[in-house]
């Protein structure tokens, strides 16, 4: 297995921290929340670690000297086009393997998180009701995703991690390739593209315990976070 961690975005939600440090590199207790998804990962015996940056990226360098199995992909699209340009970037580690697919913002509060995964292409998710305004997913009479999308009710919302296996990766890594560069390719996300290809797919819902991972979005929640853990 290989991971691509998505790490190139200005985190400006989460100013004035990211002013001078990319957000996947602030620490929460001392611990940047990065090295708390690289752990995870290791733990699972994932081979490679390939990490997307942009943004400062110069400062992920110190991973290099943390960890043996580290790659850095530059970015070079992250201030104009969204998070659809850092998987085009590493569209050929894509189909390499199969592959996890995650944001590099997390704290993983759950060390054996990945080493968990479904021997099945999946996103992991956190299973809320009622409505809900941001990702999420539907699912079909198979419990296969139909639909990726904000807007959701009593279904799983998306919490930043996927799993696929090669077959639906090299698929995801063709569509991002063919819709990039394309009419409205700059404000996509690429699940984006996922939803627009899930017929052709087998994906699945992994679900996660409430608080095995966190997604810290502001300064406030990172505070929070920081006294709940203290």
């Amino acid at each position: 297995m290989n991971a691509i961690l998505m790490a190139s975005g200005m985190g400006t939600r989460m100013r004035p921290l990211t002013e001078t440090t990319p957000k996947p590199l602030i620490p929460v207790c001392d611990k940047p929340m990065i090295n708390t998804v690289i752990d995870g990962l290791l733990n699972a015996d994932v081979k490679d670690i390939y990490v997307v940056v942009g943004y400062l990226g110069e400062q992920f360098d110190v991973l290099l000297k943390q960890y043996d199995n580290i790659h850095i992909i530059k970015n070079p699209y992250y201030e104009t086009i969204n998070n659809i340009s850092s998987v085009y970037v590493a569209a050929d580690i894509l189909r390499q393997d199969d592959c996890f697919v995650c944001e590099a913002d997390l704290y993983v509060m759950d060390s054996g998180l990945f080493k968990g995964h479904p021997d099945f292409s999946c996103y992991y998710g956190l299973y809320r009701e009622g409505f809900v305004n941001d990702w999420g997913f539907e699912l079909d009479e198979d419990s296969c995703i139909k639909r990726v999308g904000k807007g959701v009710t009593d279904c799983y919302n998306m919490v930043g991690v996927s799993f696929l296996k090669k077959k639906e990766a090299v698929k995801i890594a063709d569509a991002v390739e063919k819709r990039f560069g394309s009419e409205g390719y700059e404000n996509l996300f690429w699940d984006d593209v996922v939803d627009s290809i899930t017929d052709d797919l087998k994906l699945k819902v992994h679900p996660i315990k409430e608080g095995a991972i966190e997604e810290l979005d502001t300064v406030d929640e990172l505070k929070a976070l920081e006294e709940r853990l203290k």
